[in-house]
């Protein structure tokens, strides 16, 4: 794959459940497909500004402010992955799209949170690439990862999980890949090949 064969700005996302091994592929594709601009997840200073606010995700009014934190993190994000031919995310919009609606539904309540993705969904990717495996190969992953601590990786697992396949899988531009018996390299290199598809097919 050639950086000159990229013939129109577009922007790819992996997708799937903590531990699937998203950001180990984003460094394969970085290493190995130097003409794609890779955005990482980056959430200090999201965190940070949640930490000094005080806001409480379970409480309706702080949680609308948490993602709007978010969202306002992600409309910026978008616009810098534009101005690259390819880019590549750690997580993207739909990420962002898909928790905001999702989660309160995990912890019991029904908030009303569509007027807050406006703006978001004009930012989701033009293709997205769901890292699917069963939950022993995740824990097992999660286990093996010393970096992150993942506080919230059961609850993820057990509730919004389910909900990400149901929301996901079966649209039309998404593309799954199941990681179960797939080595690092392996899921680093098919990450790339899909890459390079996308790029190769696009109009």
């Amino acid at each position: 794959m050639r950086k000159e064969w990229i013939r129109l700005s577009i922007v790819l996302s992996l997708q799937g459940c903590m531990a699937v091994g998203k950001t180990t592929a984003v460094k394969y594709v970085q290493e190995h497909a130097p003409y794609v601009n890779i955005s990482y997840e980056l959430n200090t200073n999201v965190i940070e500004q949640i930490r000094l606010r005080k806001l409480k995700k379970d409480i309706f009014e702080d949680y609308i402010e948490i993602q709007k934190i978010w969202i306002a993190k992600e409309i910026e994000r978008y616009k810098k992955a534009k101005q690259f031919s390819c880019s590549i995310m750690d997580f993207g919009a739909e990420e962002i799209e898909f928790y905001t609606l999702n989660y309160p539904k995990t912890i019991g309540t029904d908030w009303n949170v569509e007027e807050e993705l406006q703006q978001l969904r004009d930012c989701l990717p033009d293709r997205i690439l769901f890292l699917d495996a069963n939950e022993p190969v995740l824990r097992k992953r999660k286990e093996n990862d010393a970096t992150r601590s993942r506080t919230f990786f059961d609850h993820h697992l057990q509730y919004l999980l389910p909900l990400k396949r149901d929301w996901f899988i079966g649209r039309k531009n998404v593309d799954v890949l199941n990681v179960d018996h797939l080595s690092k390299k392996q899921v680093g290199q098919r990450v790339k090949d899909w890459v390079d598809h996308c790029i190769e097919s696009a109009p």
